[in-house]
């Protein structure tokens, strides 16, 4: 890595390689790429979009939770973003007696709002370069030891930047470790839930219709932020904190949109790997992708077979369903569409052109070949790995028993300190609560006899703990029948000490190596985790190691070759802006989807009592009787519930405010189509689309459903 990186980024140019395509660092929007978006219909000066020194609409956004995003959109801190983003919160606050993921919830006042321990919102105060400092703190690491070093080294500079502030900051690598940018953050830790529809609307259509156009999904929630009395961002909860005053609130427009309308879209997207070789798509499409689809899959029917029984336990397993069920779908959806356009093509023509610029460049002798020997040499072993973190550690008594891994290391360490023990013990003290209150035994023993079962079937026989199935065998009966681990894990489900609270509670309140190592269930997740540890985790560290160093060298060559060319940075969950437009989309011969869904269709795929399509009976009547208020779209004669852009977002986008020409609110990003399941990887400027709720449907339900006419009083309205 050399200085003349740095001065690199100053010329780059951050653009979009297709139309569409491209999520901006807020901070580096070009010329040229303002240029284009007020081609695209934008009204906003580019301070009005970004300012540290003026108020700009950057200032209404915020990093909602661990990775949502959310808006500001009143004076008085309230924020929109959506029900699945919210749904660990409306789940905690939920009982049989006030079941608000059944019922939904409207608080009619402030008094009425719920405080929600855990949740935090960020708002983005600045962001400073800082790579010249990081790559000279990297400058006599060797290459295959900056994946082990790097995050201590970003961890040591995001805390001496906040040493003394009350502010959070972190440093964020970009170009796969060529830039390094320093991101400020407050956070408000007081945040309160203050309205969510009921889960037939927020969540309508399930599983089915997730990732999918057309859709009717009232996909929101309403929470407020709080601030201390005297103005500061507080640290908890407290009776006398006060409503957030914002730099920035967003109005809410009601005038509806047409066809081809300017779609701008501020949010902080998670991940994309963009820049991905033909390699590492190979693996993810043969291996990695199927292994988890099918995991995730197993894991899924156990669960829904245990929640559609019982609504108690539909609300403990709620939250964790829907995350495993998202991504179950989309890295379905993902392999498929990567192979239906065949993207490893794409990347392996963009290589060759890379090579061929290269000839003359020494310092790229072999690096595709090197590339290729880096996964050759771990690709035996992947599927273990995704067998180990996605099956028999998604069990989460495996996981939880896993943990314990640490307090066993601690207790069996005779030199270890009082002090290091009280922290292990503490540690598991606090994870076996977190643990237990989700933990739902009929289903995750299920899990357990299943995956443990797939492991020995879909595991290269040579790679799996042998004493394990052997004893397994030997106990239990013939290893290819259900029934022999249907035995074996209720033989664990029944004697172990983690699920009998006085065994439990006998035992870390005065911890032993012996007890916690004859426990069955530890046991078992210890034989999984012990045999990838000891045998082959060491292939997957050299792989990453080697991985990261030889994607920064193609990247550092990448921004080289293509120096004032159009390139951006991946999706880091930092602050990014896209921009498209309101489109319809032809996804095959013979179909034209339109750009909007209205309450019509809600009402064609309504099924009474069905787990996915069934509608509360109030929306019913409201929509029987037309009564549609000032939210109905005078083109459709409806309420419009949804509609389409062409963005480009990813997860963490979850939330992100969608913006007409002069930044007005017009809708929440909730999903992308399957069509264009590929957008981690690649971006297809043809079919890619985000899914938006539209804001008149949100105000509708709060308005005609919730009758919480309090929260519409306090949006800013605009009518014409």
């Amino acid at each position: 890595m050399k200085k003349l990186i740095t001065v690199l980024f100053i010329t780059i140019c951050f653009l979009s390689s297709k139309a569409d395509e491209g999520m901006f660092l807020v901070h580096l929007i070009g010329e040229k790429t303002y240029s284009d978006m007020v081609k695209r219909g934008l009204k906003l000066s580019k301070e009005q979009l970004y300012s540290m020194n003026k108020n700009s609409i950057k200032d209404a956004i915020v990093l909602f939770g661990g990775g949502c995003t959310a808006e500001v959109v009143s004076k008085e801190g309230l924020l929109f973003t959506n029900h699945h983003c919210g749904y660990d919160n409306i789940a905690s606050a939920s009982s049989l007696e006030h079941n608000y993921l059944r019922d939904g919830f409207w608080a009619k006042s402030k008094q009425e709002e719920i405080a929600c321990p855990g949740l935090s919102v960020q708002f983005l105060v600045k962001i400073e370069d800082v790579t010249e400092k990081v790559l000279e703190k990297l400058k006599d690491v060797k290459p295959n030891e900056i994946t082990s070093k790097l995050p201590g080294i970003l961890m040591e500079m995001s805390a001496k930047a906040s040493e003394g502030t009350e502010f959070d900051v972190r440093v964020s690598s970009f170009f796969k470790g060529n830039q390094f940018l320093q991101f400020t953050y407050q956070r408000y830790k007081d945040v309160r839930l203050v309205g969510t529809p009921p889960e037939s609307i927020g969540k309508f259509g399930g599983d089915t219709d997730n990732w999918e156009w057309p859709r009717h999904t009232g996909d929101f929630s309403i929470f407020r932020v709080y601030m201390s009395a005297d103005g500061k961002a507080s640290t908890e909860y407290k009776s006398t904190n006060v409503p957030y005053q914002p730099k920035h609130f967003l109005p809410v427009s009601i005038k509806g949109l047409n066809d081809g309308d300017y779609a701008m879209i501020y949010g902080y997207p998670g991940s994309t790997n963009r820049y991905e070789t033909s390699y590492g798509i190979k693996l993810k499409t043969e291996i990695d992708n199927p292994s988890l689809v099918n995991l995730r899959d197993a894991r899924l029917k156990c669960m829904l077979a245990e929640m559609v029984k019982d609504p108690a336990v539909k609300i403990k397993l709620a939250s964790s369903y829907a995350g495993i069920a998202n991504y179950w779908k989309f890295f379905d959806g993902e392999t498929k569409q990567l192979l239906k356009h065949n993207v490893m093509a794409q990347k392996q023509k963009e290589e060759a052109a890379f090579e061929t610029w290269a000839k003359t460049k020494p310092d790229y002798d072999n690096l595709f070949s090197n590339i290729k020997s880096a996964y050759d040499t771990w690709t035996p072993f992947a599927k273990g790995r995704v067998y180990l973190n996605e099956g028999i550690l998604g069990s989460p008594l495996m996981a939880f028993a896993a943990s314990l891994k640490t307090l066993d290391a601690s207790l069996s360490n005779t030199t270890a300190s009082a002090e290091d023990k009280n922290k292990a013990i503490a540690n598991a003290k606090s994870s076996y609560d977190r643990f237990i209150k989700g933990e739902n035994i009929a289903s995750d023993k299920n899990i357990l006899a299943i995956v443990t079962k797939m492991f020995h079937n879909d595991v290269n026989p040579a790679q799996q703990p042998t004493e394990f199935y052997t004893q397994l065998n030997a106990s239990y009966g013939d290893l290819e029948k259900d029934e022999t681990y249907q035995k074996f894990a209720k033989d664990v489900f029944e004697n172990t000490m983690l699920l009998n609270a006085d065994k439990w509670n006998a035992f870390i309140s005065n911890p032993d190596v012996a007890s916690l190592q004859k426990d069955l269930a530890y046991k078992t997740a210890l034989a999984f985790v012990t045999n990838f540890n000891n045998n082959y985790s060491k292939f997957y560290t050299e792989f990453v190691a080697n991985n990261y160093a030889l994607n920064n060298k193609y990247l550092k060559g990448v921004l080289e070759m293509k120096k004032g060319s159009t390139l951006y940075p991946d999706a880091n969950q930092t602050m990014r802006i896209s921009y498209g437009n309101v489109k319809s989309y032809s996804p095959k011969d013979g179909v034209k989807f339109k750009e909007v869904c209205t309450l019509k269709g809600v009402m064609e795929k309504y099924i009474l009592g069905n787990y996915e399509f069934d509608a509360p009976t109030k929306l019913i009547e409201l929509i029987n009787a037309k009564d549609y208020g000032q939210y109905i779209d005078k083109k459709a004669n409806d309420v419009v519930v949804t509609f389409i852009t062409t963005n480009d977002i990813t997860g963490g986008n979850s939330g992100s405010p969608v913006l007409n020409a002069k930044g007005e609110l017009i809708g929440l990003a909730f999903d992308g189509n399957y069509e264009a399941l590929s957008h981690k990887i690649a971006f297809d400027g043809d079919l890619n689309r985000t899914i938006c709720l539209d804001v008149r449907y949100l105000l509708f339900v709060v308005d005609k459903l919730g009758g919480a006419k309090n929260l519409i009083d306090e949006l800013l309205l605009v009518k014409n």
